[in-house]
């Protein structure tokens, strides 16, 4: 079992940049899979980026490729998304989440078993 905490989020212009980081508790962070994830206001949670156990595996959103980085330090038991060129349409809470049980980054969210209780990104124009 996994427990999660993100930081990071906040209040930044359009065009701006946010780092949000998730810090996972217990010893065996490297043994998930971890996805960032974001649901705007009324809308369904969907997937921002995800990383493999080793980092060596990357995937990420249509809406997020060449702006947002996922990145993790397994020695510190942390993930992070670097998030850049920040638009009105990325507002929503940003959640990561933890799989255990699949080799391969997944997209779905019913796949992750663990989550964060999430944070706020507000991108004014």
């Amino acid at each position: 079992q996994v427990q999660l905490v993100e930081s990071g989020g906040g209040l930044v212009q359009a065009g701006g940049s946010l780092r949000l980081s998730c810090a996972a508790s217990g010893r065996t962070f490297y043994s998930y899979n971890m996805g960032w994830f974001r649901q705007p206001p009324g809308k369904e949670r969907e997937i921002v980026a995800g990383i493999s156990r080793s980092g060596g595996s990357t995937y990420y959103a249509a809406s997020a490729k060449g702006r947002f980085t996922i990145s993790r330090d397994n020695a510190q038991n942390t993930v992070y998304l670097q998030m850049n060129s920040l638009k009105p349409e990325d507002t929503a809470v940003y959640y990561c989440a933890a799989d255990a049980g699949s080799y391969a980054v997944r997209i779905n969210s019913r796949e992750y078993a663990y989550w964060g209780q999430g944070t706020q990104v507000t991108v004014s124009s």
